[in-house]
């Protein structure tokens, strides 16, 4: 199908959800099973002559940001709860309507400090790793593409295996929430670091590996106050083959250290909300062919934001954030030409962030956006929301955006 009718055909969906709001519970012998979901339709002007971004062909505006998913859960038992979602989208050249099975999980609580999930599990990661499939909760547009790039959603959304988790409420000492977890991360082939790579020459056919970690958060005695940390670490292995030098080669990408540190906070008083969170990405990594080409690369990205938001009236949020990514790497690749300051637009990407979103009913909002962007990021080890593919001509040192945004949820 063609992809503009497609695009039609969700917005048509987007505009016709609605009616089915109502359809939302059914029971299959004795079983109360619950269906929700989203769809949403997004546009990105980055102004005639401006870097195109996201995958998109913003300069002109880009109406390829689409997005839904469907879920149905029941509770089995008062402990034992199962369910699963479907998500498709087309954000540019990422998605390019491939359904895929966001999650699919067993969940059983035995008592409130311990539990075990198991199937596809959400990754508990930070404030909002784990909601990321539910863009109508948040106030912004985007997420800070600093922490939650939307171009690496694949891979960090969820892991096929299982986890652990509880919550413990000493004395006087707040409330502690931990989760453990063990599993495989398996990216598609429709996502940002996959398209990145096709642009350097080289056609991945699977990406993935083991993935193990952990998240720990402090609900603190003082009322609203939540600090927490997370921590991962991935071994990752990528084949596929060259598409240039020579095509047709078998390519191999295997890491020798993939680990992200994350540190959070968050602050929620009446209709005020804070947040901010650090994360430090290290990624040593061996790429190529042994018999032609054999490379090492260390990459280092940190990242942080703050960010607030406040309701101003029942149906208007008005929120803003600064982010700021920085994304360097060395190698041992011969007369390779490495950006040399954080300085360089080629090493950063500061993006400051005016949002207003307006709640039309409960289902329904709408959310115009301002980005104001410093830099590009580094095009060449990470996918930061700039690709030479859409850039042919080169990437100019600052970016401004327009990004307006509507979903509807059931």
């Amino acid at each position: 199908m063609h992809l503009r009718l497609k695009q039609l055909i969700w917005i048509a969906a987007i505009c016709a959800t609605p009616l089915a709001l109502q359809a939302q519970q059914f029971s299959v012998d004795g079983h109360s099973f619950q269906v929700h979901g989203y769809v949403s339709q997004g546009f990105v002007d980055t102004g005639s002559g401006g870097n195109n971004w996201l995958t998109m062909n913003t300069s002109d505006g880009s109406l390829a940001m689409t997005e839904g998913a469907v879920n149905i859960s029941t509770q089995i038992t008062d402990k034992f709860r199962v369910g699963a979602q479907v998500y498709d989208r087309d954000f540019g050249q990422l998605g390019k309507w491939h359904p895929q099975l966001d999650w699919a999980v067993a969940d059983y609580r035995f008592t409130s400090w311990f539990g075990v999930r198991a199937g596809k599990v959400k990754t508990t990661f930070g404030l909002y790793n784990d909601v990321q499939d539910m863009n109508f909760l948040a106030t912004p547009a985007l997420l800070p593409q600093s922490i939650y790039p939307t171009d690496l959603r694949d891979g960090m959304l969820a892991h096929l295996g299982g986890d652990v988790y509880g919550k413990v409420s000493p004395k006087h000492l707040g409330t502690f929430s931990y989760t453990g977890f063990v599993g495989e991360r398996r990216d598609g082939l429709y996502g940002g670091y996959i398209y990145l790579e096709q642009g350097s020459g080289i056609d991945f056919t699977s990406f993935g590996g083991l993935q193990y970690g952990g998240d720990l958060r402090w609900y603190t005695p003082l009322k609203g106050l939540l600090v927490g940390y997370s921590g991962m670490n991935q071994h990752i292995l990528g084949t596929g083959t060259f598409s240039q030098f020579p095509p047709g080669v078998v390519f191999t990408q295997q890491s020798t250290k993939n680990q992200t540190n994350q540190f959070y906070a968050q602050y929620a008083v009446g209709k005020f909300r804070v947040d901010s969170e650090y994360r430090h990405y290290v990624y040593n990594v061996n790429l190529g062919n042994p018999q032609i080409l054999w490379v090492f690369y260390d990459t280092t990205v940190p990242g942080w934001y703050l960010a607030g938001a406040y309701r101003v009236a029942k149906r208007l949020e008005l929120g803003s954030y600064y982010s700021r990514m920085w994304a360097g790497y060395t190698t041992d690749y011969p007369g390779d030409v490495q950006p040399s300051t954080v300085s360089s637009p080629d090493r950063h990407c500061y993006d400051k962030v005016a949002t207003a979103r307006v709640d039309l009913n409960r289902y329904w909002n709408v959310k115009v956006e301002g980005h104001f962007m410093d830099g590009y990021g580094n095009t060449e080890v990470y996918p930061g929301g700039f690709y030479p593919q859409q850039n042919p001509q080169g990437l100019k040192p600052k970016t401004n955006a327009l990004v307006i945004r509507t979903g509807f949820n059931f």
